[in-house]
């Protein structure tokens, strides 16, 4: 059983096509602060970001922002956070939501999105971290990636050992679940695991 009580939530500066990406990202927002478990997040107000703030911080949840400087004189920091960590670069925004938190889960987003979640996903394969990893897939949105996932452990490049680093669930509820249950793969049979 992994004990949450921070999660880092990647998701899009907008808001998507689809009005019930909006809606997973509020879901998620009123669950954590339900569950006592403190949102961090990248701190703008805008797209998925904002709803997923705006509902945590509504449903009195503790809601902590990390975003760099360029982007809070842009003025798409937050206002109402529980806390908003400032600092001077994307690489050290990632770093410190990484510090703060449990677990990571990604809602629908763009490229900023994948390539944050990526990052935490690669860091653990590297035993570098042992939280758990989890893609909300509202409305089947992240479909294509698990079949590429599923492709690229089927192709010799994601061992079956590693495969498991990404938990998917298409509800907030399931998910916290499941990353509940993580149990993390130890770094000696990551390694074992070959290069891949």
């Amino acid at each position: 059983m992994t004990a949450i009580a921070s999660l880092c939530v990647f998701c899009g500066s907008s808001p998507g096509k689809n009005p019930e990406y909006a809606g997973a990202a509020k879901a998620l927002g009123r669950l954590l602060a339900d569950e006592n478990i403190t949102l961090v997040y990248g701190g703008a107000s805008v797209g998925l970001m904002g709803e997923l703030a705006d509902a945590a911080l509504k449903s009195g949840g503790k809601v902590v922002g990390v975003i760099p400087d360029f982007m809070r004189a842009k003025e798409l920091a937050h206002p109402d956070l529980s806390e908003l960590v400032v600092v001077a670069s994307m690489h050290e925004r990632k770093a410190a939501m990484s510090e703060l938190a449990d677990g990571f889960i990604a809602l629908p987003g763009g490229m900023g999105t994948l390539e944050e979640f990526s990052e935490v996903v690669t860091w653990a394969q590297l035993g570098l971290h042992r939280k758990p990893c989890g893609l909300l897939n509202s409305q089947n949105f992240y479909d294509p990636l698990i079949a590429f996932l599923d492709s690229m452990a089927a192709q010799g490049f994601f061992h079956e050992n590693r495969r498991g680093l990404v938990l998917a669930e298409d509800t907030p509820e399931k998910l916290l679940r499941a990353m509940r249950a993580f149990v993390p793969i130890t770094a000696d049979k990551l390694l074992r695991a070959g290069k891949t």
